[in-house]
């Protein structure tokens, strides 16, 4: 949320905006959610809020897209307790990534869509949130691999476990949800196992 909607939500009656704009929120997700890219004004419509209304929490189609974007406070992926092998903590990580991308996949494709084009940089798939997630998995190899080699190690574990390689999977090599989910754990697997020989290219 920008400064405008932001200043405009806080500033008296919130509870009764912040519902609104739980309203307006619920609605473009439930329309992301049947494949569409709502704008505002169709957020508006579903919810029964008024456009003027609509505009005030959400001046622009890429702030009420990021706003229903399924994020998530998490800051770990990690089970509690935490396993110590690394191997097993990189896999804990990718599952619930790799799940949680197949749960909210219309979600994920639309923000794709809107990340492709010349949308703002503060939208949520390219915030880079899942590399922490691996980072912390990683840190046991931190003295093996270096704070660099655990970054570039990360960076490649989120290319092969996210929406991107899900839809050139399923969308240009015809796999089937089960076939796609397999072979991104796998491709994880294998790349966390070779940077222990080998780590990830400077």
């Amino acid at each position: 949320m920008n400064s405008v909607s932001r200043d405009y939500v806080n500033a008296g009656r919130t509870q009764q905006k912040q519902r609104t704009r739980d309203q307006l929120v619920a609605a473009a997700r439930e329309l992301m959610e049947g494949g569409d890219t709502p704008r505002v004004e169709e957020a508006a419509e579903a919810a029964g809020i008024s456009r003027t209304t609509a505009y005030r929490y959400f001046p622009s189609q890429a702030e009420l897209l990021a706003a229903a974007y399924p994020e998530t406070a998490r800051a770990s992926m990690l089970p509690d307790p935490a396993p110590a092998d690394p191997l097993d903590r990189v896999t804990a990580v990718a599952v619930g990534v790799v799940d949680r991308i197949a749960e909210t996949e219309h979600l994920q494709r639309t923000m794709l869509r809107l990340s492709l084009g010349d949308a703002p940089h503060d939208l949520p798939l390219r915030q880079g949130r899942v590399i922490p997630w691996f980072e912390e998995a990683l840190e046991p190899l931190s003295a093996r691999l270096g704070d660099d080699g655990v970054h570039r190690l990360a960076v490649a574990l989120r290319s092969v476990c996210g929406i991107e390689t899900r839809v050139w999977l399923s969308d240009i090599a015809g796999l089937d949800a089960d076939q796609v989910r397999a072979l991104q754990l796998w491709m994880v697997d294998a790349l966390a196992t070779r940077a222990l020989d080998a780590p990830p290219p400077a």
